[in-house]
């Protein structure tokens, strides 16, 4: 595997070595020894996985104290944008924002440490998407920012238009508004 840190240090992009042949191919999706010698000790709790159809943007979400959450995501069918935010007061990149490509082609991953917004938008007709978490689902530490926020001005290389939001997703605050917990 390939760990190369973004322009968000913590922000790691996870590329396997893929083996293939006649028959298919073959890869490690994870490995536990390998990400605690290139990023840091871990304990996933739980493993997640949406399918999504074309425009569909689920994000930014994170989860506050005590319930944050670091995440490994990976499109494991179809194509996404992956966007991270750092939300974490006084890091010297707070605000600031980093969006990757993942595919069933390319087959990267992103991990997300805790202290960042995560979301993603369907580029493909559909997409599986799948994570691990390193702490439990609690609905009331959910917050988030609103997809389309003119501070972040993120591009996400999808028409307005075609945007598809949940209800709770299109009632996130903005980054202003935002009230994090995380420090740096």
């Amino acid at each position: 595997m390939i760990f190369t840190k973004t322009e968000i240090p913590e922000v790691v992009v996870i590329e396997p070595k893929v083996f293939g042949d006649h028959r298919g191919y073959f890869f490690e999706s994870f490995n536990q020894k390998e990400f605690e010698n290139n990023i840091e000790h871990i304990n996933f709790v739980q493993d997640n996985e949406s399918k999504s159809t074309y425009g569909t943007l689920r994000g930014l979400h994170f989860q506050q104290p005590p319930f944050a959450q670091a995440k490994l995501v990976r499109c494991i069918q179809g194509k996404v944008l992956d966007v991270v935010v750092d939300v974490r007061k006084d890091s010297p990149t707070y605000g600031k924002h980093i969006a990757v490509e993942l595919s069933e082609e390319n087959k990267k991953q992103v991990f997300i440490p805790r202290g960042f917004a995560h979301g993603f938008v369907t580029l493909s007709k559909e997409a599986i998407f799948a994570y691990k978490v390193d702490n439990w689902y609690a609905p009331e530490y959910d917050s988030g920012i609103i997809w389309n926020d003119t501070t972040l001005n993120i591009d996400w290389k999808t028409n307005p238009e075609d945007v598809i939001l949940s209800s709770k997703d299109q009632q996130l605050s903005t980054f202003i508004e935002l009230k994090t917990p995380f420090i740096y």
